[in-house]
């Protein structure tokens, strides 16, 4: 007996938060946190084009370059993500007229 796969369209149905009241601060978190991430990539690209502190010459010439180089942007983005997250937060009591 064979069980019948369902279409790819249903299962990702499952992943997406339902647009409820009860995952709007979720979503919230998350969009924020995906902006921090974008932001992480941008620094880590502006470290490498301008080779701040050598590190690009260090990633490139070592045998650990590309795990060195994976390391220090996990770090960013865990610390853009953070941060971003948490700006949004603060700033979502606050009066904006």
């Amino acid at each position: 007996m064979t069980r019948r796969r369902r279409p790819m369209r249903e299962r990702l149905a499952r992943l997406k938060l339902p647009r409820t009241k009860q995952y709007e601060g979720v979503r919230f978190l998350l969009h924020h946190v995906v902006g921090g991430i974008i932001g992480a990539f941008a620094f880590m690209g502006l470290i490498l084009a301008t080779n701040l502190a050598g590190l690009r010459v260090l990633f490139l010439e070592t045998e650990h370059g590309l795990t060195a180089a994976l390391l220090l942007l996990f770090g960013l983005i865990v610390t853009f993500g953070s941060v971003a997250m948490a700006i949004a937060v603060m700033l979502e009591g606050e009066d904006r007229s």
